[in-house]
């Protein structure tokens, strides 16, 4: 099981990880709304390395960036729900629109993120080649995402 760290807890340990020849997976996102599309993305993104530590934008950014009323589940929950994932080793709590500050800070061997930035602007990628990483897009389980979720229980009968 993961734990959620603060940065300077991670970066110990990411040179842990450095130190024993292993390599380091990051991604990031928001979460919210935790659902089986998420699960399997964390699990094939923890396939490409030794540890997947995920970094999770906090509620002003998540609000910044998904509009009003997002997020649904506050930033400490949405990272201790992460942090009991098989799969991710540890959870940061970030606050940019961008992992930029914490790819420099980390400097992971992989950074992974959805296919869906297959055909977009994957604003990370400069820093990502800078700092001599990879990055590998994963490709998504078709039909689960947190807005499709919102959607379907938007669409629930009032009587629920």
């Amino acid at each position: 099981m993961g734990e959620v760290l603060t940065p300077q807890e991670a970066v110990a340990r990411r040179q842990a990880l450095a130190a024993e020849g292993k390599t380091l997976v990051f991604t990031n996102g928001h979460f919210d709304l935790l659902h089986v599309g998420h699960l399997d993305y964390l699990e094939r993104a923890r396939a490409l390395g030794d540890a997947l530590f995920v970094g999770i934008n906090d509620d002003a950014s998540t609000r910044r960036l998904k509009g009003p009323g997002r997020p649904l589940v506050p930033a400490a929950e949405r990272a201790r729900l992460l942090a009991a994932l098989l799969p991710v080793s540890a959870v940061l709590i970030f606050g940019q629109d961008t992992a930029d500050d914490l790819i420099r800070l980390l400097r992971p061997d992989i950074y992974a993120k959805g296919s869906d930035y297959a055909h977009k602007i994957l604003p990370e990628r400069p820093t990502v080649e800078a700092i001599g990483g990879r990055v590998i897009l994963i490709d998504l389980l078709p039909g689960h995402s947190t807005s499709a979720l919102i959607a379907r229980i938007k669409a629930l009968p009032e009587a629920l």
